[in-house]
């Protein structure tokens, strides 16, 4: 195959990321954009972050990551209190709405994930998680190591 025609591999990562955007897209009434998504999703799984923990983890600069927080803050979807040890650092946290926005989303992957149960046999499932965990890392990799 010529190198510049796109492989199985990219077409099926492809077309699933379409669907997936599809899906995230639909349970979004608030029109939470990624890098938005990206930071409520990051406080769900972490809890309690200081912004430049946000912007270290997510790779955003420091800026960006502060518009982005202003814009959750107004929507109501996180708070900020000021550090005990530095005051001009703020922890951030979900608020109720932001968790009700997010549980929506995780409505939304249960149901992914269970239609994805109705086709895979138990043991496709597992090989499914195994390499989706896989490649993840090592797409996370990629994100962290500086560019030359």
């Amino acid at each position: 195959m010529p190198p510049n025609q796109p492989q199985e591999l990219e077409n099926a990562l492809s077309q699933l990321q379409c669907v997936l955007v599809a899906r995230r897209t639909r349970i979004n009434p608030e029109q939470i954009n990624w890098p938005q998504y990206d930071i409520l999703e990051l406080l769900r799984l972490k809890g309690v972050l200081m912004p430049s923990v946000i912007s270290e983890t997510l790779g955003m600069s420091r800026p960006s990551t502060s518009k982005i927080l202003r814009a959750l803050k107004d929507s109501q979807l996180i708070q900020q209190t000021e550090g005990r040890e530095d005051r001009r650092e703020q922890s951030t946290s979900l608020t109720e709405k932001g968790q009700e926005f997010l549980e929506r989303a995780a409505q939304s992957r249960r149901d992914t994930a269970k239609t994805a149960a109705s086709v895979l046999t138990p043991g496709e499932q597992s090989l499914f998680s195994e390499l989706c965990l896989k490649v993840a890392a090592a797409l996370g990799e990629i994100q962290e190591k500086p560019s030359n």
